[in-house]
């Protein structure tokens, strides 16, 4: 197999590119909140009249250069954009691009984000601490073993169709998703759920009675979500204590987990003894998850595993009337009056008893085993996806660095 080169990452990738994008100009335009943690993809961006920033096209590597976005995994791959097309950024990313005849995009990309890439850079850091930069001049002194073209497109190739797999798993949650919250809408907000007859119970000028809340279906009530559900605030186990974190094999997780589609694996795993002698509590699998106070305050998330949380969190239990993917959807729908009472100064925050007194809705038993029937279906898929893209990230990270550095051999075959 063809020797690999030694060289600088710079002079094997261009460093902040000069692209043409003048001042005024609108343009869409990617913050560092529109990009995702460990994420190659971008899922959103602004359109707005340019000012100033980073500039960059499609098949560029957007890396942050600042605490702590870098040290989270913010680096992306651009490919939202039409061919040509100059797009705006956020003043603290540094601007990666394929240099013709040595390296391709998507390459670019992988050795980015690789350990011993990542780590170079971060150390470079430099400032006051919280307001830390990358210095510009490392990428000239960070050696590279830099593959031929041919085995830098199979390496690119292996990575970029697990990628690829997780992403098309996200996108298919989503849509999953979507289409069971249209549906509960639907029903239980617009109470349009399906009469005798499969017609538009409202529309159909089905009986309406009065509640406190507004009329609703006859047969319908409203309680609060206290007096019909379990709630279970969180706990952290003290942390000098190491019997209630040594080896333990029960999960646990921070508030910043409830940022996550769905929970799949803990921030951290805890003992018998810490459930056994701290205010932490097991959340079952299925719990509807609440994040109290500070930047997380309204996330809303469900468990898929069973785990404790910290004291920041509240999950509110399923009862055998009341399912889980209804009290999931009833409370993301709802977050913005449950967290309305919020108290506190700059760190913001509800209690238990603002989410047990908050109100609950409880539709005929019928109309509620109707509803199951149709999503539950949906919510096993996205579990199954969310774990089948933990697996495959974990052979990517795994992969990557091996493939990077040439421990792991491997060349492109062309078809005839």
């Amino acid at each position: 197999m063809t020797k690999w080169e030694e060289t600088t990452f710079s002079d094997a990738i261009e460093i902040n590119p000069k692209r043409e994008l003048k001042k005024g100009i609108e343009c869409k335009f990617v913050s560092m909140d529109n990009l995702q943690e460990h994420n190659k993809t971008i899922h959103n961006f602004d359109v707005r009249k340019f000012s100033g920033g980073s500039k960059f096209m499609n098949k560029d590597t957007l890396m942050a250069r600042i605490t702590p976005c870098l040290e989270n995994g913010k680096t992306a791959f651009v490919n939202i954009l039409d061919e040509g097309e100059v797009a705006g950024g956020s003043t603290e990313f540094n601007v990666l691009s394929a240099r013709e005849g040595k390296t391709i995009p998507e390459f670019v990309y992988y050795l980015s984000i690789t350990p011993e890439i990542r780590g170079a850079v971060i150390k470079s850091m430099t400032g006051t601490s919280g307001r830390q930069r990358v210095d510009s001049g490392v990428f000239e002194t960070i050696m590279i073993s830099l593959p031929p073209a041919t085995e830098q497109k199979a390496i690119s190739k292996i990575l970029s169709d697990l990628d690829s797999k997780i992403e098309l798993n996200n996108q298919m949650n989503t849509t999953l998703e979507s289409m069971a919250q249209a549906i509960f809408k639907h029903w239980f907000i617009d109470f349009e759920f399906p009469n005798e007859n499969g017609k538009p119970y409202k529309s159909s000028r089905g009986k309406m009675v009065d509640s406190e809340f507004g009329k609703i279906p006859e047969g319908w009530k409203y309680s609060k979500i206290g007096k019909e559900l379990k709630t279970v605030l969180g706990g952290t186990p003290p942390t000098q204590n190491k019997t209630f974190w040594e080896d333990g094999t029960i999960p646990w997780i921070n508030s910043g987990k409830i940022n996550e589609f769905r929970i799949t694996e803990p921030t951290a795993y805890i003992t018998e003894d810490a459930i056994n002698n701290s205010a932490t509590k097991l959340m079952p699998n299925g719990t509807t998850v609440l994040a109290i106070t500070g930047a997380t305050l309204g996330q809303v998330s469900m468990t898929v595993i069973d785990t404790c949380a910290n004291q920041s969190v509240i999950g509110v239990l399923s009862s055998s009337k009341i399912p889980s993917e209804y009290i999931y959807f009833w409370i993301k729908m709802n977050i913005k009056d449950i967290i309305s009472n919020q108290t506190g100064g700059a760190q913001q925050h509800i209690n238990k008893t603002n989410i047990e007194d908050f109100r609950l809705l409880i539709p005929s038993k019928e109309t509620i085993e109707d509803f199951i029937a149709i999503v539950r279906q949906n919510f096993a898929t996205i579990a199954n996806n969310c774990f089948e893209s933990i697996s495959l990230t974990k052979t990517r990270d795994a992969l990557l660095p091996k493939l990077m550095s040439g421990k792991i051999r491997v060349q492109m075959v062309i078809s005839k």
